[in-house]
């Protein structure tokens, strides 16, 4: 029996346990945390958004970076197969806009649970609390000669010996569940190189004063479009929201894969289009009918039928148009200039926030030194990856946890080989 070590309870490290300990391995996941999945309680909101039931070509799409590595094990654990195993295990789920699939009672415990059980089930044996100082490789002095897994050591000291061990420590993305990049170390002591890092699928900073004033406002069915100069880097239709720092929200996770690389260089402007349903004719005409309604009216009590509350007095502002001025009193010009800020309405994106807002890490141990079939090391025999740790990364929408689950179980089957 292949003794297997997992270093990490996140989702990649428990999907491959359970995978590993099915096929007759004796399996140890070591978590230094006091509880199991502490990243999957708090996605979705703490509702779990654990993949998406697009098709195949949508699924390998929404993936940003090495994405034929993913390709044998997409299609060797299907996103279907993740909403089948749940289910069969006595989890039900329901499939919402977008194709993203959460468990049925909105509680991302649930799917933890549904992993706990399953592990206890196939006599997983996990030891919480324990932290991994370093892995232990065969010293070998020949240069040519692949290196071998021996085991892990403790943070107390303690060598454990392991025919296999697989590292699936998560990224450096929210720190307080533990992703503080160790993973990252153990790979660079075996040899492995390690792509640039950087927060992904995070929130903007804004410059203007204004944004901060609609803190709290969420904006649906918008089209927010990220340009540098007039080069488009980004356009989308969906939701995002004010905060106090900027913008967030699913456009604007979305949109900082794309932009990512050029926002740290410099700032970029952003526009929303606030009625993307109509086009500059078909705004005008609406405008006309709500001025012609309340003619005798001021600009200010007709403009709300048009927008958000909260946006009203930013709208009044920016347009250059007196709040006081009659209705039937705005100039042809007038009414362009507040149709040109409906359709554009303007943000400066400058900078990115940290670690502790990114719901994942980009880059990673590099795929090229990865068996895609199996996640083991090319470089280490025995030794494997899964998950956030590797550079592998997808745009929001429960992408990122099908990368967990489709790496985990093609480690945890190439572990039990």
């Amino acid at each position: 029996m292949k003794k297997t070590i997992i270093i990490g309870g996140g989702a990649a490290g428990m999907f491959a346990a359970i995978a590993a300990a099915e096929r007759g391995c004796e399996v140890h996941l070591y978590e230094k945390n006091e509880k199991l999945g502490k990243k999957i309680y708090i996605t979705g909101k703490g509702r779990c958004n654990l993949t998406n039931a697009c098709d195949m070509e949508k699924l390998m799409d929404s993936v940003c970076t090495n994405r034929k590595f993913l390709y044998s094990s997409f299609y060797g654990y299907t996103n279907q197969d993740v909403i089948n195993f749940f289910e069969t295990h006595g989890m039900k789920t329901k499939t919402e806009r977008g194709d993203r699939v959460f468990p049925l009672s909105d509680k991302s415990a649930d799917v933890i649970d549904t992993l706990r059980d399953a592990m206890k089930k196939s006599g997983v044996k996990v030891h919480l609390h324990t932290e991994v100082e370093s892995i232990l490789l065969e010293d070998t002095a020949e240069k040519e000669r692949k290196k071998k897994i021996l085991g892990i050591k403790l943070k107390n000291g303690t060598e454990i010996s392991a025919d296999r061990v697989l590292v699936a420590t998560g990224g450096l993305s929210y720190k307080t569940t533990g992703s503080t990049g160790d993973g990252y170390r153990f790979a660079e002591s075996a040899g492995h190189k390690v792509t640039e890092l950087s927060p992904s699928l995070v929130p903007f900073n804004t410059r203007e004063e204004y944004g901060k004033r609609m803190q709290g406002l969420s904006l649906k069915n918008v089209t927010l479009s990220v340009l540098d100069g007039k080069k488009c880097l980004y356009e989308d239709f969906g939701e995002m929201m004010f905060t106090h720092f900027g913008v967030t929200g699913p456009l604007v996770l979305t949109a900082s894969t794309a932009v990512l690389k050029k926002l740290r260089q410099k700032e970029l402007r952003m526009e929303i289009d606030l009625k993307p349903a109509l086009s500059e004719e078909q705004l005008d005409a609406r405008l006309l009918r709500e001025f012609e309604e309340g003619n005798k009216k001021q600009f200010k009590n007709v403009i709300g039928t048009l927008f958000p509350a909260k946006m009203i007095p930013i709208m009044i502002e920016l347009s250059g148009i007196t709040p006081e001025k009659k209705v039937n009193e705005i100039t042809k010009a007038e009414r362009e200039a507040l149709i040109h800020l409906t359709k554009h309405f303007p943000l400066t994106a400058t900078g990115l926030r940290d670690y502790n807002e990114a719901i994942i890490t980009r880059g990673g141990v590099s795929v090229k030194e990865i068996n895609p079939s199996t996640m083991e090391s090319k470089l280490v025999s025995g030794l494997y990856f899964a998950g956030e740790v590797l550079d592998l990364d997808a745009v929001t929408g429960g992408f990122n946890l099908q990368i967990a689950w489709s790496t985990g179980y093609a480690a945890g089957i190439g572990m039990a080989e």
